[in-house]
């Protein structure tokens, strides 16, 4: 019996490998049972019904298209599509089409090519069938994505390989021993693939460079920026050339400016600031109004067009600021000295200056390159010191300026413009690098006096070439736009506000949104909810970038913005200095394509210095807590995902992960929409914004990974409780930790104003 069994499967398996031999022979013709059957040589009533039958089954599995009642057709193999390449460590490889942004194909290892992340790629997609997710094929790597891989180097006897710290990059790179460049186990280095045979799993490469020993920190922050493709060496050349500019502040050259040498003017910067490259002045004028005098350095008098200084702050576009330096645009010579606007020295700056009454409504400007000499340095603690005492030098003019920035603030609110004012998590650090301590930087009155009369003068210096001049067409220029809200983002905040009692308006003009959404975030502050809906709320805007087209910035509520107050250490401020220039002068307006390119360039340094930064604060943090393994800290739940639950500690500001493989007392699905995870049986939720209490439980600072354990009230992780009783979030906030080291408060958000 069992082999009359046996005997009838193997038949219908001949049959159905024979049925798929024809169909793949048709190509686009149609067919119906009895052409197939017949191809077959299949003549009974019962083996022909078994031929309908897997037409049939093959059209339900998509395999088949039915044109007719009873008559198929085997779809297109494919259609051929140009995308680019997703290669990822844990072997989810894609392509994401052109145009199709947003959707993902996967990539079966076998059929890549071993194309490597961001190839430009021709692939085959397969034709869909039914409840498979679709699929393609690379068949030609058409454009190559130029890149290096870093990680360490482990040197034997007769080959070598780096061990890759790369999330694009599973495979280790076998190097031979020619191709070291001096390299040592145990060192940190650059490795550019050279090939990747087709039935290798493994590339082989070249040594590009050697950072140095592994964990020094010095080693890691170079680490980070060569990761990003950032530079972390200044070219020689490029800084001869800065060493041989001098200041030439000359007769000639101050008769053909505006001079403001005898205004009062100061500058106010971060403790550790060097590159001074904005001043405020003010004087009363004889009819009781105030002139106020937003002046930065004059960057491009230096920078001229076509040089190697030049070309190489295009190149990088923008100063990158990890945790314990700054990698200049510009070279020093000019960053710190010859362009930086130190007290007691005459310097070359291209201004805007305003006549404001005392309700700070600007009544006139004029926009003028200038000759200025600051008569003080303040940092942003001395400046606070005299607004919050009224005594110290320049007194009246900081209190004054203040009073008129304080007012000009009130009435951007009142225009749309969103209120966020989360602190900045810093570290101090000792002479090898190590992180001691963690300090936040609060942004105060003295940060907002600055912060207001820049935003003024990029204003003001957006509208003048924007705003149209009769039937004229506006000139190209670079704007800052800011999108309005991605609006799946803004409705679920506003869903989720309201089952906490807040209202925020989803239509209507982006002022009255906007409001909203203020009223909000002042609503919901020292509140339980807080953290959840600021973190919603900033996750649902835009990010802001460079572009010709001006759209507006949505954040700020401003119709007209650029970037100008920064040259030293942004690009596309030197890029608006210049054109402002010609612009001022009756120049033509400049080829929108070539800016439009350079404005993209701009935003993608931009991200990278921002991904860059966020990489080595990240770094600091598992440094930090590697030193604080079993310690228990309050925190707040700040990203929930399917692998687990992220938490921010209230303490310092770090964050780690919370397994979701650790949460043992049931099984937890993810719900994507409500931010959250909930248990099968016990359906305790876990969301975003929650308070719960960790201990520091692994810390792999080479991978940049904290993770955490998830305690109950009586500090033993979730689900190690004997009777399996249920465990609650809120449960788990009575009582107080035994915390690490305490946090100091410091002053001064020097980098806002950066990023606006």
């Amino acid at each position: 019996m069992a082999n009359s069994r046996n005997a009838r499967k193997n038949a219908f398996r001949e049959l159905h490998a024979a049925i798929d031999d024809f169909i793949s022979r048709q190509g686009n013709k149609t067919f119906n049972y009895k052409q197939v059957a017949h191809a077959l040589g299949i003549d009974t009533k019962p083996q022909q019904k078994a031929v309908a039958m897997r037409l049939a089954e093959l059209e339900f599995d998509g395999i088949l298209v039915e044109v007719a009642p009873g008559k198929y057709q085997a779809p297109s193999r494919g259609t051929e599509a140009i995308g680019t390449f997703s290669r990822r460590s844990n072997g989810k490889n894609g392509v994401i089409l052109d145009g199709e942004e947003d959707n993902l194909i996967f990539v079966a290892e076998r059929n890549s090519m071993h194309a490597l992340n961001g190839d430009r790629v021709k692939v085959l997609v397969a034709a869909h069938r039914k409840g498979q997710e679709p699929e393609c094929k690379v068949l030609e790597i058409i454009e190559p994505n130029d890149q290096q891989f870093i990680g360490t180097l482990t040197v034997e006897r007769h080959i070598a390989t780096l061990n890759t710290d790369s999330k694009f990059l599973a495979n280790d790179i076998f190097i031979p021993k020619g191709k070291l460049k001096g390299g040592k186990t145990g060192d940190k280095a650059i490795v550019r693939i050279t090939d990747w045979p087709a039935d290798d799993k493994n590339p082989r490469g070249e040594v590009i460079d050697i950072l140095g020993k592994n964990g020094e920190n010095n080693t890691e922050m170079h680490a980070i920026l060569a990761e990003f493709g950032l530079p972390y060496r200044y070219p020689e050349n490029v800084d001869k050339a800065a060493q041989r500019i001098d200041a030439g502040i000359t007769p000639e050259v101050i008769a053909s400016r505006l001079d403001m040498r005898d205004v009062t003017t100061f500058t106010i910067d971060p403790r550790d600031a060097k590159d001074f490259d904005d001043a405020l002045s003010i004087r009363r004028l004889p009819d009781g109004h105030y002139e106020v005098g937003v002046h930065i350095a004059d960057v491009t008098h230096y920078v001229t067009p076509d040089t190697i200084i030049e070309k190489e702050a295009q190149k990088r576009a923008t100063s990158v600021y990890l945790v314990d330096r700054v990698v200049p645009m510009l070279p020093e010579h000019l960053s710190n000295g010859i362009c930086s606007l130190r007290p007691d020295e005459e310097k070359l700056t291209f201004s805007c200056v305003f006549v404001m009454d005392d309700d700070a409504k600007v009544l006139s400007h004029r926009i003028a390159r200038t000759v200025t000499r600051s008569d003080r340095r303040f940092t942003y603690e001395e400046a606070q010191e005299v607004i919050e005492t009224g005594h110290g030098d320049f007194a009246e003019e900081i209190l004054t300026l203040d009073r008129l920035a304080k007012i000009l603030r009130k009435r951007r609110y009142e225009h749309g413009s969103v209120e966020f004012d989360r602190e900045e998590v810093r570290f101090e650090i000792d002479k090898d690098g190590h992180p001691i301590d963690v300090f936040f930087k609060e942004s105060k009155d003295s940060n907002k006096l600055i912060e207001e009369f820049m935003l003024l003068a990029n204003r003001t210096v957006a509208a003048e070439i924007g705003v149209p001049k009769g039937k004229k067409k506006p000139k190209a220029f670079v704007y800052r736009i800011h999108d309005q809200p991605d609006v799946t983002r803004l409705t679920d905040l506003a869903a989720i506000a309201r089952n906490f009692g807040y209202k925020i308006k989803t239509t209507g003009t982006a002022k009255d949104i906007n409001k909203s959404i203020n009223r909000m975030l002042a609503d919901v502050k020292g509140k339980g909810e807080e953290n959840l809906l600021s973190v919603l709320a900033i996750r649902s805007m835009a990010k802001a970038i460079y572009s010709t087209d001006n759209i507006g910035h949505y954040g700020l509520g401003f119709d007209y913005y650029t970037h100008f107050t920064s040259p030293i250490r942004r690009y596309p401020d030197m890029m608006v200095h210049r054109l402002l220039d010609k612009y001022l002068s009756g120049g033509r307006s400049v080829n929108v394509e070539k800016l439009e390119e350079q404005c993209k360039h701009s935003s993608q340094m931009e991200q990278l210095a921002a991904n860059a930064e966020r990489s080595s604060i990240k770094y600091k943090q598992c440094e930090y807590l590697a030193d604080r393994l079993g310690e228990i800290y309050d925190g707040v739940i700040s990203g929930v995902t399917e692998w687990g639950l992220y938490v921010e500690l209230n303490e310092n500001k770090c964050e780690g992960l919370v397994p979701i493989r650790d949460l043992a007392d049931d099984y937890y699905d993810f719900d994507e929409k409500n931010y959250c995870l909930v248990g099968r049986k016990t359906h305790t939720r876990y969301t975003l914004g929650d308070c719960v209490r960790v201990q520091v439980a692994r810390a792999n600072i080479e991978k940049r990974m904290v993770d955490f354990a998830l305690l109950d009230d009586k500090g033993r992780p979730v689900g190690e409780d004997a009777k399996g009783k249920e465990v609650s979030v809120k449960e788990a906030l009575s009582g107080r930790p035994k915390s690490g080291r305490g946090s100091k408060q410091r002053r001064g958000a020097d980098r806002t104003r950066r990023r606006r």
